[in-house]
């Protein structure tokens, strides 16, 4: 074989490697997309991915209860006689009662452990943190600062194919959800007479 020949066939076999390398990581991409979901920032520890998909569905649900200023839908993500459920629908009432909704809110997980798993039961040692939210209303628009990191126990109940929470506990604090306290409403500016 000659130099040139040979140089061709190893440049294709390079070309080839390169492409297999490619088709790899293309297909194996969903994999590290799963492993990013059930463990969202980097160092920290993997979270069971049943657990993790559960509480994000049942946030995504909140969060647009909230959005819509939706008591009903909102309530209805609780048990029944859920404390946690009222003073959620309590919140919301506050904020609505101002003239203000509460859009894009995102609940970040930053450790979630599966206390108890049952068809029907669900008990979760969750850290999380609202990472961000804003209201908006009349002339209004209000970012709602990144609150502390806070450990709970949740524990959610499967109705009719649902998952509903059940309760909420916090070493400090009873049976409540991540606390969103209304901002003033500012004061329109004064306009100047006519």
């Amino acid at each position: 074989m000659t130099l040139p020949r040979l140089l061709l066939v190893a440049l294709v076999l390079t070309a080839l490697s390169a492409v297999t390398a490619a088709v790899v990581q293309v297909v194996d991409r969903p994999a590290a997309r799963q492993a990013s979901a059930a463990s969202p920032d980097p160092g920290s520890p993997r979270m069971d991915a049943f657990g993790l998909g559960v509480l994000r569905a049942w946030d995504e649900r909140r969060a647009e209860a909230w959005s819509r200023a939706d008591p009903a839908a909102l309530g209805a993500l609780y048990a029944a006689g859920s404390v946690a459920g009222r003073r959620d629908v309590a919140m919301l009432r506050a904020w609505t009662a101002r003239g203000l909704r509460v859009r894009g809110m995102r609940m970040q997980v930053l450790a979630l452990d599966v206390v108890l798993r049952h068809r029907h039961r669900l008990v979760l040692g969750v850290t999380d943190r609202l990472a961000r939210a804003h209201a908006v209303g009349p002339g209004v628009r209000y970012e709602l600062p990144r609150d502390a990191p806070s450990s709970h126990t949740v524990e959610l109940v499967r109705v009719a194919g649902r998952w509903q929470v059940a309760a909420v506990r916090a070493a400090s604090q009873p049976t409540q959800p991540t606390q969103l306290t209304p901002p003033p409403v500012p004061r329109p500016a004064p306009q100047p007479a006519r």
